[in-house]
C-alpha cells in the first residue's frame, strides 16, 4: 500500500510540474526553466514564479533545448524511481 502511495505521489508531482512547464512555454521564462523550478521546489512555487513573467506576443511558444533535455531526464528518473519502489515492495 505504501509503495502505491509513493508511486501516485511521484506521478502526480511530475504531471503537475509538466503542466506548469507548459504554462511557462507561453511566457518569457520558457518550458524548461518553469519545469525545472517546479521540479526542484514545488509546483505551487513554480506556478507563482512562472506567472510573474510576461506572456510572449502573438501566442508564441518558447521551448528551447533545455525543455527537451529536462523532459528526458525526468522520464528516466521517474522510471528508475518506480523500478526501485517496485523492487523494494516485492523484496
Amino acid at each position: 500500500m505504501d509503495a502505491l502511495l509513493i508511486i501516485f505521489g511521484v506521478i502526480s508531482f511530475s504531471l503537475v510540474s509538466v503542466l506548469v512547464g507548459l504554462l511557462g512555454a507561453r511566457r518569457k521564462i520558457g518550458f524548461g526553466w518553469a519545469f525545472l523550478i517546479s521540479a526542484i521546489t514545488t509546483p505551487l512555487i513554480g506556478l507563482i514564479v512562472t506567472l510573474l513573467f510576461d506572456k510572449l506576443p502573438a501566442g508564441e511558444r518558447k521551448w528551447g533545448c533545455l525543455g527537451t533535455l529536462l523532459a528526458i531526464l525526468a522520464i528516466a528518473a521517474l522510471t528508475i524511481l518506480l523500478l526501485g519502489v517496485i523492487a523494494a515492495a516485492t523484496a
